[in-house]
């Protein structure tokens, strides 16, 4: 366990378990927060041993509220983020290992647009979604604007953007964004169950799926995307694990992953 001031980081084997520890304003995140965060995704990208993270938030209450607008108004603008953006994530687009949200309770604003540069997104029964950021003479620009719209029918992510209407858990799986609800106080047993099953994969496969996903849904072309062997396939066709995947099966026994 590494406890920082803003977060705790848990490590369970290959899962890293990232908990916003403010709960006392709704898990909400200023720049010293979001400075933690860059150090915990540098040290999980970096790490060999950690195949997958999963963010949440402590409490029942709040995944996170997003951004604190207490300390903001206290404070002004002259803070600096890191470039990774809110949450040391937002704008963070080399990660190409997984990353699990387990949202219990509001996921507002910077909250919510964190929860979507997650690769799922697990939600208790009492989760809230929203951008309210018009409301208070801002806008979604961590990712919320661009990502929600990539995610879900155009005209429903709009409804949400102009309006800043709260969106449950439940609407939200309607919708597209959430993979599964879950009964309240379970997010994050939830997100391990999610965790559990990836890691009886390669995690060289799962990166290389998860780079090829994202890099070529900005290809110009499908055919493009389809022809590109992507820097992360070319690793895992190089890999111990692209010989072993097949080796196992053939002796009908489980795979042995080394991870290069």
């Amino acid at each position: 366990m590494a406890d920082y001031e803003y977060l705790k980081v848990e490590r369970d084997g290959k899962l890293t378990i990232i908990t916003i520890n403010r709960p006392e304003v709704y898990n909400a995140l200023h720049p010293l927060a979001h400075w933690e965060f860059d150090t915990v995704f540098n040290e999980f990208a970096a790490d060999p041993e950690q195949w997958i993270a999963i963010l949440t938030g402590a409490g029942d209450k709040a995944f996170s509220a997003g951004n604190d607008l207490k300390f903001q108004a206290e404070h002004g603008y002259g803070m600096k983020r890191p470039e990774s953006g809110f949450a040391g994530i937002t704008h963070r687009f080399d990660l190409d290992k997984p990353v699990i949200a387990a949202v219990n309770g509001f996921a507002m604003g910077g909250g919510f647009e964190t929860a979507l540069a997650c690769d799922l997104i697990i939600a208790a029964e009492n989760a809230i979604f929203a951008l309210p950021e018009p409301r208070v003479g801002l806008a979604a620009l961590g990712g919320g604007l661009h990502r929600l719209p990539r995610m879900i029918p155009r005209k429903l992510a709009m409804g949400m953007i102009l309006t800043g209407k709260r969106v449950s858990a439940a609407e939200g799986q309607n919708l597209g964004f959430v993979n599964e609800v879950v009964p309240q106080g379970e997010a994050l047993a939830g997100a391990k169950r999610w965790a559990a099953q990836i890691l009886e994969c390669s995690p060289l496969s799962i990166r290389a799926s998860k780079q090829a996903v994202y890099r070529g849904l900005d290809a110009p072309t499908l055919e493009e995307a389809i022809r590109t062997v992507w820097p992360a396939v070319q690793t895992m066709r190089d890999s111990e694990d692209f010989v072993e995947g097949p080796k196992a099966f053939s002796e009908k026994r489980p795979p042995n992953w080394k991870g290069r």
